[in-house]
């Protein structure tokens, strides 16, 4: 697959559905909390998505059945939102894609339900400062191990560890392009970036160890040993200086 170094319009085309993005995981925010089902949550999603002139990214693609992908607990990502209702304590992950004028963005957040463990809310936080420890690296002529590597640091560092099955990519004229952003690595390897790229970086971290699973629906990926996952993703515009996240708002 091509690497799409993206336009001036495609550019500001993925900072529009980003917006949308930003207006969805919003939304969930305001509704997160003890007995709330987790369709309720993705039927929010898509309502404010298509509200805003966008449609669902997630939906029908490679056959996943829901407009967004809830995950909770130990489920790291790809969850498929049902009946089940949230239980103080629970952290809940709500992926995002939105397609709007040919252009996708896609972010997650990891949102605490109620009071959590503090070991939990530890986890949810690190995940995100993890995030922002790759981003620095988003950079114009560094590598995409600069990023897997800073987030991989910051990670071990704190006693976490990152999925390894699973990683980031480039994102824009279609949901996953080249390159793949994991988030392990080696510093100064991968592949050069350049400005105009657009990637989705997310580190995905657990409480434990990093293996995983997948669940008989053939979407929901699992901590292997049952500790909690916690996930953070933004879409990311590297830059000849500092990345620009398009879907921050």
């Amino acid at each position: 697959m091509p690497v799409h170094i993206k336009s001036r319009r495609e550019i500001g085309g993925i900072r529009n559905a980003g917006r949308v993005v930003v207006k969805a995981l919003d939304a969930v925010s305001r509704e997160v909390g003890p007995g709330v089902a987790l369709r309720h949550l993705e039927r929010l999603c898509a309502d404010v998505i298509r509200a805003h002139g966008g449609e669902p990214t997630f939906l029908g693609y490679r056959g996943y059945p829901a407009a967004v992908c809830v995950s909770v607990n130990d489920e790291v990502v790809h969850g498929i939102p049902g009946n089940r209702v949230l239980a103080e304590g629970d952290i809940v992950k709500v992926d995002v894609g939105v397609t709007k004028d040919g252009l996708i963005a896609d972010a997650a957040r990891t949102f605490e339900v109620g009071r959590v463990r503090p070991e939990v809310h530890a986890l949810v936080e690190a995940t995100e400062r993890a995030f922002w420890k790759g981003v620095e690296q988003a950079r114009h002529g560094n590598r995409v191990g600069d990023i897997s590597h800073a987030v991989q640091e910051f990670v071990e560092r704190h006693g976490y560890s990152v999925v390894r099955a699973l990683c980031g990519h480039a994102v824009g004229l279609e949901l996953h392009e080249e390159p793949s952003v994991p988030n392990y690595g080696r510093a100064g390897k991968g592949m050069t970036l350049k400005a105009g790229m657009t990637l989705a970086v997310e580190p995905m971290v657990n409480l434990g160890g990093f293996d995983v699973d997948t669940l008989d629906d053939g979407w929901t990926v699992v901590t292997k040993d049952g500790s909690p996952s916690a996930h953070y993703e933004h879409t990311v515009l590297v830059t000849d200086g500092k990345p620009e996240i398009l879907t921050g708002g």
